[in-house]
This record gives C-alpha cells, sequence and structure tokens, in this order.
C-alpha cells in the first residue's frame, strides 16, 4: 500500500500516515460503522450482572485478541486514549475472575501498549490507528489532532508498572509488571521526544491582561469527547497537563526541561488553568462555548480521568468540584428523569457536520456509563479528603443505575439515550463497551465497601 508516507517502525510492524492512508481508513472505518449499525444484531445471552460480566472479559481479554478495544463498532481501530479514560482498573485484582483472567488481560495490554509505543517510535502519535493489513496500520486523526494520545498511552505503561501495588495471588501480574520495565526502558527516549513536541505546541492565549498556555487555543483537540468542535476546552488542556505529570513521574523527562519549554512550573501551569476555567467560581468546559446561565457553559467530562487532573487534598480544588457538581446535580436536564444517569451535557454542543447528521447527541444529551463512573470516583475522592459523606448516596445512585441499565440492555453500555433507551441513530449504534466494564466494577467497590462480584479463584 503507498500512502505517501512509510514509518517503519522498531518491530515488524509498519505505520502509514498521510492524505492516501487517511483516505483508506476513512473508508474502512465508513464501511465498519455503516455496517455495525445495521447488521449487528441484539444479543443478549444473560441477563444476571455476574452472567454478563463473564461473558463481557470472555470477549474482550480472549486470547484471539491482538488488542485492547471498546467492542463493536469501535473494535476494528485502535483508540489510545482508551487506556486512561475507559480502562485504568483492568488489572485491578478484584474485577479479575481466576488465574487465565490475569493471565488474558496482562498478555493483552502488553501487547497492546507495545504497538502504542511504536507507532510513537514511529512518529505516528494520532487518535487512531486502523489495521490495513497483516503488520500494517494507518494513523488517522478523528476529528482532529490529538490531546490525550499520550496520555493513553503513558496509563498503559503506569498500569503494567504499579500492577503489583495492589494485593495479589497472580503471577501474571509481577510479569506484567516486569515487561512494563522493560518497555519503559526501551521506549524512554521516544515519550520524551513526543512529551517536548506536545509542550511545543502550546499556544499563547490572553484573557483579562494575563498570558496562559492552551493547546487549543485556535483550533479544536480530540479527546475522548472529540466530536464537540469547541476550542479551549478545559479537558484538553487538563489531559495535557496530566500527560506532563505523568511524564515527570515515569522518569521520562525531568521537570526542568519541561519548565524551560514552558516558562513556568508544573504547578503554577496547573494553577493557571484553574484560574482560566474556574475564574467564574466552576469549571467551566469550553471558552468558546455558550456564555449564558452556567449549567449551560459546562460537562460531566470535567471530572477528567483516573487518578489525573484532580488532587482534592486541595481545598481549592475541593471547591471548584463541588461548585461545578452542585450545577449539574441540580439540573433536571442533566439527567435522565428518575435516574441518576447524567448527561454529558444539558444542550447538545455545536458538532462537526458529519455528527449533526449522523449522531448529533452522541456527546452531547446523551449519558455515558463510563463519564458517570467517573463522577461517582471523583465524589469520593472529595468526600475521603474533606472527611464527609457529601456525595456517597449520589455516587452510589449512579452507579445501582448503570448496574440496572447493564441488566437491562443485556451489556456495558457505551452510552444511552436521554430517554434511556440504547443510544441508536439512523447511522449509529452504540457499542457494547466490555472493556470498560472492570473500571466499574473497581468504583462499586470504592462506594460499597464490598465486591459487587465474587471469585471462587
Amino acid at each position: 500500500m503507498n500512502s505517501g508516507i512509510s514509518f517503519p517502525s522498531h518491530g515488524e510492524n509498519r505505520f502509514y500516515q498521510g492524505m492516501a492512508a487517511t483516505f483508506v481508513a476513512n473508508a474502512l472505518q465508513a464501511v465498519n460503522f455503516l455496517g455495525d449499525r445495521f447488521l449487528r444484531k441484539s444479543h443478549h445471552p444473560f441477563t444476571a450482572i455476574g452472567d454478563l460480566y463473564r461473558y463481557s472479559m470472555d470477549s474482550a481479554f480472549a486470547v484471539s485478541e491482538t488488542f485492547l478495544v471498546t467492542g463493536a463498532p469501535h473494535a476494528s481501530a485502535y483508540y489510545p486514549r482508551d487506556f486512561a479514560w475507559f480502562y485504568p482498573d483492568i488489572l485491578d485484582p478484584d474485577t479479575i475472575m481466576d488465574s487465565q483472567d490475569a493471565v488474558r488481560r496482562a498478555r493483552l495490554l502488553e501487547k497492546s501498549v507495545r504497538l502504542l509505543l511504536e507507532a510513537v517510535r514511529a512518529n505516528v502519535v494520532t487518535t487512531t490507528i486502523v489495521p490495513a493489513a497483516r503488520a500494517r496500520y494507518l494513523g488517522v486523526n478523528y476529528f482532529s489532532r490529538p490531546s490525550d494520545t499520550l496520555l493513553g498511552i503513558l496509563a498503559g505503561l503506569r498500569q503494567m508498572i504499579s500492577a503489583e501495588e495492589r494485593a495479589s495471588s497472580y503471577l501474571a501480574m509481577s510479569q506484567c509488571v516486569h515487561a512494563g520495565r522493560l518497555l519503559l526502558a526501551e521506549y524512554c527516549g521516544d515519550l520524551k521526544r513526543a512529551i517536548l513536541q506536545l509542550a511545543s505546541e502550546l499556544e499563547p492565549f490572553n484573557d483579562d491582561g494575563s498570558t496562559y498556555l492552551l493547546c487549543d487555543a485556535s483550533a479544536p483537540r480530540s479527546a475522548a469527547t472529540d466530536t464537540r468542535a469547541e476550542r479551549r476546552r478545559f479537558v484538553t488542556n487538563a489531559c495535557v497537563y496530566t500527560t506532563f505529570v505523568w511524564g515527570v513521574r515515569l522518569g521520562i523527562i525531568d521537570e526542568n526541561e519541561l519548565k524551560r519549554r514552558l516558562g513556568r512550573d508544573l504547578a503554577q501551569y496547573k494553577r493557571d488553568l484553574l484560574r482560566l476555567f474556574g475564574k467564574g467560581g466552576y469549571i467551566r468546559h469550553s471558552l468558546d462555548g455558550p456564555t449564558g446561565a452556567p449549567v449551560s457553559s459546562v460537562a460531566l467530562d470535567f471530572v477528567s480521568v483516573h487518578r489525573g487532573f484532580w488532587d482534592m487534598s486541595e481545598p481549592a480544588e475541593r471547591a471548584l468540584f463541588a461548585a461545578t457538581a452542585d450545577l449539574i446535580i441540580a439540573e433536571p436536564r442533566f439527567r435522565i428523569p428518575g435516574t441518576f444517569h447524567f448527561l454529558v451535557s444539558a444542550d447538545n454542543p455545536r458538532n462537526k457536520m458529519i455528527h449533526k447528521i449522523a449522531a448529533p447527541a452522541y456527546q452531547g444529551r446523551s449519558s455515558w456509563p463510563t463519564f458517570n463512573v467517573e463522577f461517582a470516583d471523583r465524589m469520593l475522592d472529595y468526600d475521603e479528603f474533606s472527611c464527609s459523606d457529601t456525595y456517597r448516596s449520589c455516587a452510589q445512585g449512579i452507579l445501582k443505575d448503570i448496574r440496572t441499565a447493564t441488566e437491562v440492555h443485556g451489556g456495558y453500555q457505551e452510552l444511552i439515550s436521554e430517554r434511556g433507551l440504547k443510544y441508536r441513530t439512523w447511522a449509529y449504534k452504540g457499542a457494547v463497551a466490555h472493556s470498560w466494564f472492570p473500571r466499574f466494577l473497581s468504583v462499586w467497590r470504592r462506594a460499597h465497601g464490598t465486591p459487587l462480584l465474587h471469585w471462587n479463584d
């Protein structure tokens, strides 16, 4: 295949990007998504949560899989950001069913992270990697350049390296730690180069006489909610900050080197972001978005990622989190009536034309269980550091309703419509997100103090 630009990787895999590669990737994805919408049959082999979970784990970590993916229709492409956003807890021992399950998870995580690191070495840091043939991959950006691809890759590495921090009897966990350390050593230089490149892409943004650094000052950058067309978004810039912090903690880059590049240390960089996006007393989703009522200018993805942006030990951050959370909780338009399913936003956002036509509420007036799980987890963080039970009942309500929806719909859903149904439009049907299920179990245990499911092994 002649894509215009070819990059050899360290291994046998080859990565391509350029106009021709993008054209081919778009064609493959269009066929896959439309084919999934019209050909996939609804299948509910089980209704009990334990049976659904076992079925999901057998599907997500099947030995035939070559990469960790969400599920149809996304299963034909790889999304690096997902390792930070959607499956940061797949090595949590409380979510692992038995030793065989542990081996499959560790194996697939290592294979997935290695492939992503090969792409970084080949200078293919894109939102999406589309398989084109055996050991041939197309790097393409949907729908703009990424803000959180490196974040996802670092999250995968961190999960591997920290696997032994949780008490576990599974030998696969120590083997995964060793593999993670080897990968970090092998690709450290490539990751450092990519992190410095990301830092160089930040642009000055002037507001009220102060200058801030944003990754999307002049054009949108993709994140987990990448169909939203706003610029100057909190979540994209929070992801960049977290990438820098994790890079320092993993020993990939020295903070002083980043300080020279940014003109400020990471603590100041974060304070600037909180001052800019939180100057109204709550976290505004986008400086490019609505300017009316506060509830119209916030979005659920402000919770960012697991062990990411938010530090609830800081009183000022707790106050900003609480003010934003309270706006969402108090607004009836922010949830499916009669439930604790919170929507991504009270109104549908400005979208790219393709999403206006095909799936206008995809990342607006729809409920994503995984964002709700992170919302619940940040609530529990707040309660832990404030020594209160301010949000525990709400967090438990969120998790209870996700369990109910999982059983009713026959699997862990990518998203749910504002009417509480499976999300589908004429062109798109939401995935059954098998690989996102473990994160739900981890937060359930934290919220209730006991596992939702118990294993014999």
